[in-house]
Parts: C-alpha cells; sequence; structure tokens
C-alpha cells in the first residue's frame, strides 16, 4: 500500500484519547466505535490501528505500523529501532520510585540491595547503573503498588501522574527517574510516497499545537502609546495597526504566546491599552 500510511494508536485510555483528539484537530475524519481495531480515514491516506500501547514500539519497529503514538516511557523501555519525529506535548507523566509512607528516606542509597517492583525494568536498571546502586528487580505487569504491603520488596518504580494511586496505597514518591510524554514514531524504512504523507501529517500536527500555544490579541490604544505597546506585543512580523473612529485611537491586533500575554498584561494596561481581547487560534501556519 504505497498511497496510504498506517498509525498505531492506543486502544483506550488516555493517551489514545489525546492522541485521537490531536488527530481530529488536524482535520481527518475516521470512525473508531467501540471494540474496533482498524479504521480508515475518510479525507486523509492514513490507516488507523488500535493496539495495546506496549505493543506500539515493536509494530513499528517491524513495518507492520508506519507510525505510533507512544509515551517516551514504553518507547524507551521497548528499546526498539524507530525514528521519533515530534514530542506531542500531552499525555505527560514521570516514573518515580516510591517507599512505604513510614520509612525513612536517605537518598538513594535506600536502595541498595533491596528488592524495588516495576512494570519497566531496562529504565529502572539504567537508572539504578547510573546511581551505582545494587538491587534486586522484580518485574510484574501489573498493580505494582501492592507489591510492598505483600512482602515482594521494600520499593516500587511505577509510573506518576497525580500521585494519588501511592498514597492510596501508602506509599510516597521519593525519586522522580524519568519523564515522559507522548511522541510520533515511525518507522525508518519509508518511502518517497509515505515520507510524503508523512510530511503532510506533521504540517498539520504542528499548525494545531502552535495554534493552541498562541493566542490572537485585540485591544485599543491611544496613539501615542503605540510605540511602547508595539514592544509588548509584537507579534509575528509586526502588529496591525488600524485607526479607530475616536480620532487619536488605534485599534492593535497581534499574536503571541499565552505566557507572553500573561507576563505583559499589566505594562499593557498601565500604557493605556483598553478592550484586550484574548482569542484562541484553532490553527497557526508560521
Amino acid at each position: 500500500m504505497e498511497n496510504i500510511i498506517r498509525i498505531a494508536v492506543q486502544k483506550s485510555g488516555r493517551l489514545s484519547d489525546d492522541s485521537l483528539s490531536l488527530i481530529k484537530e488536524c482535520g481527518i475524519k475516521f470512525y473508531n466505535g467501540t471494540g474496533k481495531l482498524k479504521s480508515t480515514s475518510t479525507n486523509f491516506p492514513i490507516e488507523f490501528l488500535f493496539l495495546r500501547d506496549d505493543d506500539i514500539p515493536g509494530y513499528v519497529a517491524d513495518g507492520v505500523a508506519d507510525l505510533g503514538i507512544v509515551g517516551e516511557n514504553e518507547l524507551v523501555e521497548k528499546d526498539k529501532d524507530v525514528s521519533v519525529l515530534k514530542k506531542l506535548g500531552f499525555s505527560k507523566c514521570r516514573l518515580s520510585l516510591a517507599i512505604p509512607k513510614g520509612q525513612t528516606y536517605p537518598g538513594v542509597s535506600y536502595f541498595e540491595g533491596k528488592n524495588i517492583a516495576t512494570s519497566y525494568p531496562k529504565i529502572l536498571s539504567d537508572y539504578l547503573k547510573s546511581q551505582n546502586i545494587n538491587a534486586e528487580i522484580h518485574e510484574i505487569s501489573g498493580s505494582v503498588e501492592i507489591a510492598p504491603s505483600i512482602g515482594l520488596a521494600e520499593g516500587i518504580c511505577d509510573i506518576v501522574s497525580s500521585g494519588s494511586t501511592l498514597m492510596m496505597n501508602g506509599l510516597k514518591e521519593v525519586e522522580q527517574i524519568f519523564n515522559s510524554e507522548a511522541v510520533l514514531i515511525a518507522n525508518k524504512n519509508l518511502n518517497k510516497e509515505k515520507l510524503a504523507i508523512v510530511d503532510k501529517l506533521l504540517f498539520r500536527m504542528n499548525a494545531v499545537q502552535t495554534g493552541k500555544s498562541n493566542k490572537y490579541v485585540l485591544l485599543n490604544a491611544p496613539n501615542e502609546s503605540l510605540d511602547k505597546i508595539i514592544s509588548l506585543i509584537p507579534g509575528m512580523r509586526s502588529p496591525t495597526i488600524l485607526p479607530l473612529a475616536q480620532e487619536g485611537w488605534s485599534s492593535v491586533h497581534s499574536v503571541l504566546s499565552e505566557d507572553q500575554f500573561w507576563e505583559n498584561i499589566e505594562e499593557l494596561r498601565a500604557a493605556g491599552a483598553e478592550g484586550i481581547l484574548v482569542v484562541p487560534i484553532e490553527k497557526m501556519v508560521i
């Protein structure tokens, strides 16, 4: 199939929801009903495979899928030979070491000679080696948090988002060893036709994500303050200045990052800006 690409996406969960939301925002239409394992877009040359997240790196490396969206934690743990095309900025989490709440924690030396339960033996092993710590790693596939309470291990290494699961199981986070987010990965042997489709997909993703991180700002300002205001909201090339019906006033239109806006809002007001509107940007092509 030279004129279509296959992308592997997690079949359920937060990563799946975030991945499919991004793809839909790219204007790509498809149907993914409950239990569906494959789907083809009706308006873009792409086919979806809905898989377990830990299977995705292998499917992409083997060429069953051309692309995949997967957490960095799974990518590093599986250690498959694929290309990372883009960090996607969502489904962020961390891989951390945790121990029972009642234990005193003097530092990573706590784990010397102890047992640690985890679903990520490679990442954990690499970290322990970097810290010159010798510990026994017990690989288990799920319910890692229960390991200390049943005597299997003195500590665990697991994915943490809010930390509430650790608290419910009487554990406390003591070391963050790996930070993860969703990434777009690709098979390393894609032909020219498929690479051209991938470039089109990346173009759309970049436009969506750039739009999300920027805002369209409109405000009214006295003409004598324009130089100061332009210095605060310079825009992509320069702001648009339009005269108002009221003499001596202009409307200023610009694009800037949300962080920049909040840093400069007080100075804008002090310079005389009024009627400030901040509007979301759906897509942004630079």
